[in-house]
């Protein structure tokens, strides 16, 4: 709180979610990573395939959250509320 009492630009509270880039052999590699990833709950996975032939399966988890505090060093909301989006960046970092 200190910190953002002092902050005179805008300041954000960023959670970023989990991902995992596992380079596969053959494409049905990536295919199978892929299919486990989306039933385990991962559903922003995806397979990438480069120029030269690299699979690329990216398993990505959606627990993402990015919240606004401070504008031009006016805090916009409460301690009260910065405590509770604390709560739900942690309870998000335990799904990751």
């Amino acid at each position: 709180m200190a910190a953002l009492e002092k902050a005179t630009g805008d300041a954000v509270l960023k959670f970023e979610p989990f991902v995992l880039h596992v380079l596969c052999q053959e494409l049905q590699d990536a295919q199978l990573l892929h299919s486990v990833a989306i039933e385990a709950g991962f559903r922003n996975s995806g397979i990438t395939v480069g120029r030269g032939g690299k699979v690329m399966m990216a398993v990505r988890s959606t627990h993402c959250l990015e919240v606004p505090l401070s504008h031009q060093g006016k805090l916009m909301v409460s301690e009260e509320y910065i405590e509770f989006l604390i709560h739900v960046a942690n309870q998000k970092m335990e799904e990751n």
